[in-house]
């Protein structure tokens, strides 16, 4: 399927001539026949939107790679309806069982993978190692539990473009070409955490919804972080990812001529909040509301048309992490997919 470019992507449905392939959003059962024939098929999870098909079919999941015009080395996740269907794919030491208290919900293990997962080398990108995870999300469990066979699902997104948090938002960016299984809004509005559990150590490849060290309290284990220059083992690791079309400035304190602007906590009033170019992750300074709202609000202001987005500073700590790692790998600079290879440093 053709992805077509942002701008039109975020044109007004009243704009657009082509008429949608699907009667979104399609209904449940009807997402598990797509899914079943080998199909790609949208739908929502905590965390964000996910591209699901059938991780057994590797046409199925080469779908997925070309819908998104997502590199192949670039491996995907693949999604349990719960523990058991997980011990089927992946190879669990008892550093990482310790972990699966957290599941259901947004934490993926990169594990080692099994001889006779059953899944598709595809999924993997050619690596020993498979991210698994269990949705806190109980329409994804059941969605999965309907077809009988794991999802692999990275985010419903054209690849490097912010990851959707609606479905109306999924609908926008794939001109209507995709399947969507309607949901709410994801409630976390950010991606899972994804921990490699290899050789006993637990290393963070990815900061996400569940943060770093309420893991290590609530668990008692240490997380290290991953390395620059490390290779691609997990999803969200490339140094340009989930980017607006706008330009990004961090930590701004206020914006400038022409820039739209996100902040965070007590902004105060200026002109560009005036003209209603300004979003406010929380008021309140709360990161749980910020993180929900990131992806949501940089889509409404890159829709605004402003050539670059002032960003305002976020705490680092808990979710603010996973925050300010979105916010660095959109603000870097964008090279196209066919100039990145495995080996890109990861934040």
């Amino acid at each position: 399927m053709a992805v077509l470019a942002c701008q039109t992507a975020l044109m007004p449905a009243s704009q657009k001539t082509k008429q949608s392939q699907f009667h979104n959003p399609v209904s449940f059962e009807k997402a598990v026949r797509i899914l079943r024939a080998g199909k790609v098929c949208a739908f929502a999870t905590e965390t964000v939107y996910g591209l699901g098909a059938d991780a057994t079919n590797c046409d199925a999941v080469l779908a997925i790679y070309a819908t998104k015009q997502r590199p192949r080395f670039n491996p995907l996740i693949v999604h349990c309806a719960d523990l058991e269907m997980a011990h089927k794919i992946a190879l669990f030491s008892p550093l990482a069982e310790k972990l699966t208290p957290l599941w259901p919900g947004a934490m993926t293990l990169v594990l080692p993978l099994k001889p006779d997962a059953g899944v598709c080398d595809l999924v993997s990108a050619g690596l020993k190692t498979v991210g698994v995870r269990i949705p806190g999300h109980e329409q994804a469990r059941e969605l999965i539990k309907a077809l009988g066979r794991p999802l692999a699902a990275p985010s419903a997104n054209p690849s490097g473009q912010l990851s959707p948090t609606s479905s109306a938002q999924v609908r926008q960016m794939f001109d209507d070409k995709v399947p969507v299984l309607e949901g709410e809004p994801s409630s976390a509005g950010i991606e899972s955490t994804i921990l490699s559990v290899i050789d006993n150590r637990i290393v963070q490849l990815r900061p996400g919804t569940l943060p770093r060290e309420e893991i290590e309290q609530k668990l008692r284990v240490k997380i290290e972080l991953v390395t620059k220059n490390s290779k691609i083992a997990a999803p969200g690791m490339l140094a340009s990812h989930y980017a607006p079309r706008a330009q990004l400035r961090l930590e701004a304190k206020a914006p400038e001529p022409g820039e739209a602007f996100l902040g965070f906590g007590d902004i105060g009033a200026n002109e560009t909040i005036a003209k209603n170019l300004a979003k406010n992750l929380s008021t309140a300074g709360d990161l749980e509301e910020a993180a929900r709202n990131l992806f949501s609000f940089l889509y409404q202001l890159d829709a605004s048309g402003a050539w670059r987005i002032a960003v305002a500073p976020i705490p680092s700590a808990g979710l603010g992490e996973a925050i300010n790692d979105r916010l660095t790998r959109a603000a870097a600079p964008r090279k196209k997919i066919k100039d990145q290879a495995p080996g890109i440093t990861g934040a």
